[in-house]
């Protein structure tokens, strides 16, 4: 490693090393550890440099620190009480918000010697190498797992919270019947199968630019085998909004470039097709389609958070709140059909959602402020990486609907953000 290098390695350390975070336990939970050294990295050199939209993400902190006063509420149609479990959940959301910040300050100010845009691009290629393998693993083992360090030694009020464990426990893929039938969706290396799919769709984006647009031919072969490779957990994920993510991806691309390069996406597409159509994984993304059962769940978790935000719109209630009931009765609990039900927890159906019940209808504001700002601001940038970021930003935009952004989701959209500021620095 040269001497303009060593200030990267935090970065490389998350994005190569997260293999290895995610079978300590840590998982996304390691941006907070890599934030500390990156902490030292800008202590060093200031005066520091900031983006264009940093007091959105300021003002954002600081409402939530507000929102504590809080926590010991029960807004009407929800129940419990201030424990160890809603503490634990509101400074682990805290310390992640933070450090996403010092992330994005640390990346902006290393200079292009320290750490080449193509680089960093790079790395996040290698993540989605990772990902993709990590997908076929869901797919093929789905019940493997094991328990790592991090969960041994963390005292049982903290690991023995559901949110914390999925965080902390390594697990192939999540079994659920989304079909009528158990069956898997992959989820490996992150927290939820749906952070799995946000994820990969983010860092896909990267991988093209990466190893397709800047690569050369041995690169370029590389990149067809993984992404032929990656339609198959893309599509055993059943992930409706991942495939919805994809669709707009390409008619994003398709609306933004011309020539040789949209006759390129336009056959790549249709030879896509064509295998697809003719895979036994066409059948599998119709009987997705005609599953809709859980349009019904997020209709009433959406509509019970928007109501309870309106007891406190301004600074939100800090975490979130176990509903009563669910869309079909007032009580609720594990069943044979399904061991993992129970009072579904607000805000659990989107980062939109997930703000309006946290942090009031004002941070779920801020939130939307910072992305469409990047994208207003960048939109004109027709560089790969500047038409890659701001691709990303519109289905953060989208993705706050439909899935949660913390933990690992957040992290890969604020390491794209830096990466849009760096290209105009």
């Amino acid at each position: 490693m040269t001497r303009e290098g060593r200030a990267a390695w935090p970065i490389g350390a998350l994005l190569i090393g997260y293999p290895l975070w995610w079978a300590l336990g840590f998982g996304g939970l390691a941006v907070i550890v890599v934030a500390v050294p990156m902490t030292v990295v800008l202590w060093r050199r200031r005066p520091i440099r900031v983006p264009h939209g940093f007091g959105l993400w300021l003002l954002l902190l600081a409402g939530y620190l507000l929102s504590a006063f809080m926590l010991a509420e029960t807004p009407a149609g929800t129940y419990g009480e201030l424990g160890a479990g809603r503490l634990a959940g509101y400074a682990m959301r805290l310390a992640l918000y933070v450090s996403l910040l010092v992330m994005v300050l640390y990346l902006g100010n290393l200079t292009e010697r320290e750490l080449p845009q193509l680089r960093l691009v790079r790395m996040l290629g290698v993540l989605f190498v990772t990902t993709v393998a990590g997908g076929l693993l869901g797919v093929f083992f789905p019940s493997f797992a094991f328990t790592a360090p991090l969960e041994r030694v963390l005292p049982d009020w903290i690991g023995g919270n559901s949110f914390v464990q999925n965080l902390i426990h390594p697990t192939a893929a999540q079994m659920q019947k989304v079909l009528g039938h158990a069956s898997p969706r992959p989820e490996a290396p992150f927290e939820w199968a749906n952070a799995w799919g946000s994820n990969l769709s983010i860092l896909l984006i990267w991988f093209v630019v990466g190893w397709w647009v800047y690569g050369d031919a041995r690169r370029r072969a590389a990149a067809v085998v993984l992404i032929a490779l990656a339609a198959i957990p893309v599509v055993y994920s059943l992930n409706r909004g991942l495939w919805i993510g994809l669709g707009l991806a390409a008619v994003y691309l398709m609306a933004r470039v011309a020539g040789r390069t949209r006759l390129t996406i336009c056959l790549a597409g249709a030879a896509g097709a064509l295998a697809f159509t003719l895979s036994p994984l066409a059948g599998l993304v119709g009987q997705r389609i005609d599953s809709p059962h859980s349009n019904d769940i997020r209709a009433f978790t959406v509509t019970a958070t928007v109501q309870a935000a309106t007891e406190s719109p301004f600074i939100g209630f800090g975490n979130t709140r176990n509903a009563m009931g669910n869309h079909r009765t007032v009580t609720t609990g594990k069943t044979q059909w399904c061991g993992e039900c129970g009072h579904p927890p607000l805000g659990s159906d989107g980062q939109l959602w997930l703000l309006v019940i946290t942090q009031g209808f004002v941070g779920a504001v801020l939130y939307v402020a910072f992305f469409a700002g990047a994208v207003r601001r960048h939109w004109a940038d027709r560089s790969p990486i500047g038409l890659a970021g701001v691709l990303v930003m519109i289905l953060v935009l989208f993705y706050m609907f439909v899935y949660d952004g913390l933990v690992t989701p957040l992290s890969l959209y604020l390491i794209s953000f830096a990466l849009l500021w760096r290209n105009h620095a």
